[in-house]
């Protein structure tokens, strides 16, 4: 990473605790991703100056008190803390300013990473007399750049974290489908898929999206009470002990059965990930796989008679979007969306490959060329969202492609995704972590159990 970078040095500042509503009842603490990839200290209040010319690292924290202790147990000296990882030295938190001024002072270059909580936002703008609304800008490109070449590429020890992340996801999104019954609220199994999460000393990897309303793309209300003849979509995965994230989606019925329109619509659906899966292969553009998903959707929505013409036509115009508003997929690692805080198009898109502003296309997070080592997301879907059905019939959009009248039959279907997490190897994808029921037959099956 350091060598793209050719003089200065290189601020990385860890998070602090969130007040949830007041300063001492704080949100569950969580490090920043890249604080954690580079140091591997899990704890608030920590920074660090890689010193670029001099080959150096200091660690910034405090040590604890007696009060620390009281509240919180032994913890490590700040010194122990720096023993642990690459840094030479360590110093008081407090001293930071002024080790930052004497950077400034001597004409070096400070890098540093896009700012995203509130807290740093400040310290930086303070520290380095950077406007708050230029720090984004002031961030060091070649930093970035250089974060997202190393942390693109898996190694052995990170698959095998998110074999637990996704094997720890596995009994979650298999308890959802044992448990769930008519008459429940959705929130009673949004409740026990997280406390499973929280049962292996991690968390939830996001919020959870456990709903009857699957045409909802980011649903997080769970206040439904669930009936016959609905489907169920659970978005949720578990983040380890050690942060490293699962991401998988399942969609089952509320009865024990598909119904035979649910049925057509979910192997659509499935076929599109499946394929997908397996054209995710090194050097393949994932913008590429993602068209071929929704030729895949368009085409298994025109044997049903909702879509119609030209296949490749409706697929370049965008008319499949009605259905497939998203993006296949995206990272996946230390983060649910790895790296974005760092900027989507740098971690999804390059030079020569720039993101669609089209509808739907332009919500594909990931463009470009896959690559060995990279761990991603394929998770297409197939949703009937009356409002934006509404819309674009009061407009009159792609009535070459649509059947609007056919529509009809499904305004109150819902949607469908299905998701799994694929590691990129130069022998071709794999799917990580023990196998989720996916297939009609291994869901029902555990409907029934």
């Amino acid at each position: 990473m350091l060598s793209r970078l050719d003089h200065g040095i290189v601020l990385l500042l860890g998070n602090e605790e969130s007040p949830k509503n007041y300063h001492d009842n704080t949100y569950r603490f969580r490090q920043d991703s890249n604080f954690l990839y580079f140091l591997g200290l899990d704890k608030p209040h920590l920074a660090a100056i890689l010193d670029i010319d001099a080959g150096t690292a200091t660690l910034y924290g405090t040590d604890p008190d007696i009060n620390h202790v009281i509240w919180m147990g032994d913890l490590p000296s700040l010194a122990e803390m720096a023993a642990s990882t690459a840094a030479e030295s360590s110093a008081d938190f407090s001293e930071l300013p002024s080790a930052l001024a004497d950077v400034q002072k001597a004409g070096r270059k400070i890098h540093f990473l896009p700012p995203y909580r509130g807290d740093n936002k400040i310290r930086l703008h303070q520290w380095l007399q950077i406007p708050l609304s230029e720090l984004g800008g002031a961030a060091s490109v070649p930093l970035v750049q250089g974060v997202i070449q190393l942390a693109s590429s898996k190694s052995e020890e990170e698959i095998a974290e998110m074999e637990k992340a996704i094997n720890i996801t596995r009994l979650m999104h298999h308890a959802a489908m044992q448990q769930a019954r008519p008459g429940m609220k959705e929130a009673e199994l949004a409740g026990l898929i997280e406390g499973i999460a929280l049962s292996h000393e991690g968390d939830v990897a996001y919020p959870v999206i456990l709903t009857v309303n699957g045409q909802i793309l980011h649903n997080h209300y769970h206040g439904n009470v669930l009936q016959e003849g609905q489907l169920i979509l659970v978005d949720a995965g578990a983040e380890t002990v050690n942060h490293y994230a699962g991401d998988i989606t399942r969609t089952f019925p509320v009865s024990t059965q598909f119904t035979t329109q649910q049925k057509e619509i979910y192997e659509i659906v499935l076929k599109a990930e499946q394929d997908s899966i397996a054209k995710s292969t090194a050097g393949t553009p994932y913008l590429d796989v993602h068209l071929s998903a929704a030729k895949i959707i368009a085409a298994g929505l025109k044997e049903l008679g909702v879509m119609k013409g030209d296949l490749d036509e409706a697929v370049a115009a965008g008319a499949h979007a009605l259905f497939f508003p998203h993006g296949l997929g995206h990272m996946i690692g230390l983060d649910v969306h790895d790296m974005e805080d760092l900027g989507e198009d740098y971690v999804g898109y390059t030079d020569e490959l720039k993101r669609s502003s089209q509808f739907g296309l332009r919500s594909l997070r990931l463009g470009r060329a896959l690559e060995p080592g990279f761990v991603i997301t394929v998770e297409p879907g197939l949703y009937f969202i009356p409002q934006l059905i509404d819309l674009w019939r009061s407009e009159g959009k792609f009535t070459d492609f649509i059947n609007y009248d056919a529509l009809e039959a499904y305004r109150s279907f819902g949607g469908i995704r299905i998701e799994d997490n694929v590691w990129i190897t130069a022998d071709g994808p794999k799917v990580i972590g023990e196998p989720i029921a996916k297939t009609i037959a291994e869901v029902e099956a555990l409907r029934q159990s």
